[in-house]
C-alpha cells in the first residue's frame, strides 16, 4: 500500500532577497483580486503569501532581513475546529483546505490564526476588461463575504496527479512546483513531500538550520524556515 503524501514547503531566509516575485506570481495563478489604494488603506488588501521584512544590528551596520508568510497547513491547525460550518478542513495529502462555497465569512478562523495568514474577501472582485483574459480558468473567481488563504496551489497538484496517473506512473519529487516555487529566482522556496524521504524538502527540514515559526503553539505546522547564515559567525567560529 502506497504511503499518502504530506505536502510541505521549505523556506530558505538565506536565499530570500525580498523580490516579491512570489506575492506577484501568487496573485495571477489564484485570481487574487486587486488591490486598490483605497483597499489598501483601510487594511483590507488581499494577499495570499506576504514578505516580513525586519531589520537586524545597529545604524550603521543594519541589515535587512526577508521571511515569506503564507498559510502554515498545520497538522492542528487551530483554524479548523473553531469554523461553525465546517469550510475549513485538513484533508489526507496534509493540506488545509478552504471550502469557498460552504463559508459564511463568521471570519473565526483568521481571529483564531496565530500568523495572520487568512483574508476576508470584503468586495465582489472586479477585474478591468483589459486584464479578465489573464484570470486562471483553474481557479474559481471568489464572491465576497468568504475567507481566502493560501491552497499550495492545490490545482497544480490535482493537475499533476491525473497527468502522472494517465502516464502510468507515480508522482517524483519536482513534478509539483506551486506559483511562489516556480517564480522564486533564488529557489528559496522548495515544495514537495514530506513523507518522501528522498525529496528535497524532507532532506531541508532535517538538514539542521530547520525551525517552525510559532512551534511553541504545538500546531505542527507544514512549512519548514531555514535560519539565515551569517558569514561572519561562521568565520569566528572557525577561529575559534
Amino acid at each position: 500500500m502506497a504511503v499518502e503524501r504530506k505536502w510541505g514547503m521549505a523556506v530558505d531566509a538565506d536565499k530570500c532577497t525580498g523580490c516579491q516575485a512570489c506575492v506577484v506570481s501568487c496573485q495571477a495563478e489564484n485570481n487574487i483580486p486587486l488591490n486598490e489604494s483605497d483597499h489598501f488603506l483601510q487594511r483590507r488588501a488581499i494577499q495570499w503569501i506576504r514578505i516580513e521584512r525586519y531589520w537586524e544590528g545597529n545604524f550603521p551596520e543594519v541589515k535587512a532581513r526577508f521571511v515569506p508568510m503564507l498559510c502554515q497547513h498545520c497538522e492542528n491547525a487551530p483554524c479548523e475546529p473553531v469554523c461553525p460550518v465546517f469550510a475549513t478542513y485538513h484533508n489526507n495529502e496534509g493540506l488545509n483546505v478552504q471550502v469557498y462555497n460552504r463559508c459564511i465569512g463568521t471570519r473565526f478562523c483568521a481571529n483564531n490564526d496565530p500568523w495572520n495568514v487568512r483574508f476576508f474577501n470584503f468586495w465582489e472582485p472586479v477585474w478591468p476588461e483589459t486584464m479578465r483574459n489573464q484570470l486562471n480558468s483553474d481557479v474559481t473567481i471568489r464572491s465576497r463575504g468568504i475567507m481566502e488563504k493560501c491552497s499550495f496551489c492545490v490545482q497544480r497538484i490535482r493537475r499533476t496527479v491525473r497527468e502522472v496517473t494517465r502516464e502510468g506512473r507515480e508522482i517524483v519529487d519536482g513534478d509539483v512546483t506551486p506559483a511562489c516555487v516556480q517564480s522564486c529566482p533564488t529557489n528559496a522556496l522548495v515544495f514537495g513531500d514530506l513523507n518522501d524521504p528522498d525529496s528535497q524538502v524532507d532532506k531541508l527540514r532535517k538538514g539542521g538550520r530547520q525551525y517552525r515559526i510559532l512551534d511553541h503553539l504545538g500546531t505542527e505546522p507544514s512549512v519548514y524556515y531555514l535560519k539565515k547564515v551569517d558569514p561572519h559567525a561562521v568565520t569566528e567560529e572557525s577561529h575559534a
